[in-house]
């Protein structure tokens, strides 16, 4: 994370998770937002505040889970801008890991089609 300069603005992606009230197995939610604001703090309060709102305009619940991070960026975010970065030790191998974190065979990844 870098540090923020005095009365300045920066970047933030925030990490905010959330349970779905789905029959059978559990379904939960990591989402992403972005904001502009003074501090991480800032952020993190703007974005726990519109992730009530969305848990509560969906059905959800939110788990009072949020991961800051603070974009590395001189102004506007742009095309190729990282906006989050999570490291996790971990004993597993490559393959092991991927399958483990990402690659479970229970994700449900892009856009909901429409009925």
């Amino acid at each position: 994370m870098t540090a923020d300069t005095a009365g300045t603005e920066s970047w933030y992606a925030v990490r905010c998770v959330f349970q779905w009230d789905t029959p059978g197995a559990p379904l939960y939610e990591e989402r992403l937002t972005l904001w502009q604001a003074g501090s991480a703090d800032e952020a993190i309060e703007r974005a726990e505040d519109e992730a009530g709102t969305y848990a509560d305009d969906n059905g959800l619940r939110y788990l009072e889970l949020a991961q800051c991070y603070t974009l590395a960026t001189d102004g506007r975010p742009g095309d190729g801008d990282e906006v989050f970065s999570l490291l996790r030790e971990s004993q597993l191998g490559r393959e092991d890991y991927l399958d483990h974190y990402f690659d479970s065979g229970t994700e449900r990844q892009g856009a909901v089609a429409e009925e």
